[in-house]
């Protein structure tokens, strides 16, 4: 097999462990977003990545807490700001929004780390 192929799914299965709640579609994406990057940056892509990302069961908790009176916390996670507070001062839509974000929690998740991906791309290309 190829060295570099070898390399890059060895960064992949030691990075698997430090993503709690990745699904095979975050894989995917990762795996798309990272093409093209050589090893260094490949070290630089998923460090930035890892300390950033988002875990879907991180989110689903924020969510939960909406029906405790702090509607919209997940919003603010990831960098949603205006719809965090409209979720904060409406309660979460009177609920019927953290209801429907408690569903959907997986692709909250899911958006945001898939941008951010490719802005750790745009960070690792910076980097020789």
């Amino acid at each position: 097999m190829n060295t570099k192929t070898d390399t890059e799914m060895n960064t992949y299965q030691n990075s698997d462990a430090a993503f709690p709640g990745m699904t095979m579609d975050e894989y995917s994406f990762i795996h798309h977003a990272s093409a093209g990057l050589n090893q260094n940056q490949m070290t630089t892509f998923m460090a930035v990545y890892n300390s950033r990302r988002k875990n879907p069961t991180d989110i689903l908790a924020a969510t939960l807490l909406g029906f405790l009176g702090l509607a919209g916390i997940q919003r603010f996670m990831t960098n949603q700001i205006l719809l965090g507070l409209l979720f904060l001062l409406t309660g979460g839509f009177l609920g019927i929004g953290t209801l429907i974000d408690a569903i959907s929690y997986k692709s909250i998740a899911n958006d945001y780390n898939r941008h951010l991906a490719y802005d750790c791309y745009q960070i690792a290309k910076m980097n020789n």
